[in-house]
């Protein structure tokens, strides 16, 4: 019996082949899922071992944001009865990193709402990644919008190692879901990002109404840029958002996804984020089919999983968010 085109694609993948803009992506989307998915197994067992990433993260500052993108709870525009708060203060967020320290978790990111952190909020975040970087050991991420160079140095130079940033979707998708800022704002920060010496996390979401190829071009763009942390949300429509009313996609839909962003980005970790509980198993299929890491914790519209039940379902798949000498791995996003 002769292997599918799939494995055979996986096979040249390892040996060195890299997907390109041009190339026939219709395989991705013509091969039965079961066959794709051995393949995104295979490299994600080459690639990332037994290996999976755990990230936390704690909404730092809640609402009123400027910004207009459609499936946002937060942004101004939109009413969503979302909880409005300023920046956390200091020992409350080191709490939270504590203990998700304790439970487990690889690394640790404050999100904040906004275009931009900025003022004296920046300056208490730069406060609080210090605070952290000096008494615990958890990996720092940061997400805090369309920052400047001198910001993301000071970032940097605080502690904080990964920068998240979303593309969200292909750039010809992108204006029909924020027209505040451009797709052109966000690459320009992402380069200035990896510029600085961040890894930088950035992916997007799917099921907003765009189509599959530009899911792909999504997929292509982000293994352009050098992505080494790619998170994929799937759009859990929110009332009084712009999205509200829209379909939940299938889990099938998310599982094809999550295993042609393992083709096109190898050597990334693939990270299920939003809407990790419409998969079968809360993700059990798909880390075992592309997906190398997760956030976790009942935060957003993540998963609503405890780090401890993400802990117990990684031992009974077989696998380690630890590297082989016990110790959490929380060095670059992408490492293994």
């Amino acid at each position: 019996m002769s292997e599918s085109a799939c494995l055979t694609l996986a096979k040249k993948i390892i040996a060195g082949r890299r997907i390109k803009r041009g190339d026939d992506l219709s395989l991705f989307l013509t091969a039965p899922l079961e066959e794709l998915q051995e393949g995104a197994h295979l490299l994600q067992k080459h690639f990332c071992g037994r290996h999976i990433d755990f990230c936390t993260i704690i909404n730092g500052r809640s609402g009123r944001c400027g910004e207009n993108c459609r499936y946002c709870a937060q942004a101004a525009c939109h009413h969503t009865g979302i909880e409005e708060y300023p920046f956390l203060p200091k020992e409350t967020i080191i709490k939270h990193a504590r203990a998700n320290e304790a439970a487990g978790a690889n690394r640790f990111a404050i999100v904040t709402s906004g275009r931009a952190l900025t003022g004296r909020d920046f300056d208490k975040a730069i406060e609080t990644y210090k605070a952290m970087r000096d008494t615990l050991h958890i990996g720092l991420c940061a997400s805090h919008g369309l920052l400047t160079r001198a910001q993301l140095r000071r970032l940097h130079e605080a502690g904080v190692t990964s920068y998240h940033h979303n593309i969200e979707t292909s750039r010809r998708f992108f204006p029909q879901i924020c027209t505040t800022h451009t797709y052109d704002d966000r690459i320009r920060t992402i380069k200035m990002a990896q510029e600085e010496g961040f890894c930088v996390c950035s992916g997007g979401i799917i099921g907003m109404g765009e189509t599959w190829a530009d899911r792909l071009d999504m997929a292509i763009s982000l293994a352009e840029l050098g992505i080494e942390s790619i998170p994929i949300n799937a759009l859990m429509p929110i009332p009084g958002t712009g999205m509200e009313g829209r379909s939940q996609l299938p889990a099938e839909d998310i599982l094809r996804t999550i295993a042609l962003f393992r083709y096109i980005n190898p050597t990334a970790n693939i990270r299920l984020a939003a809407g990790r509980k419409l998969l079968p198993k809360n993700g059990a299929t798909a880390f075992l089919s592309g997906a190398s890491a997760s956030i976790t914790g009942n935060m957003l519209t993540t998963s609503g999983t405890t780090i401890k039940e993400d802990m117990q379902l990684l031992r009974e798949l077989g696998l380690t968010n630890r590297d082989e000498d016990g110790s959490a791995a929380t060095g670059t996003c992408g490492a293994h």
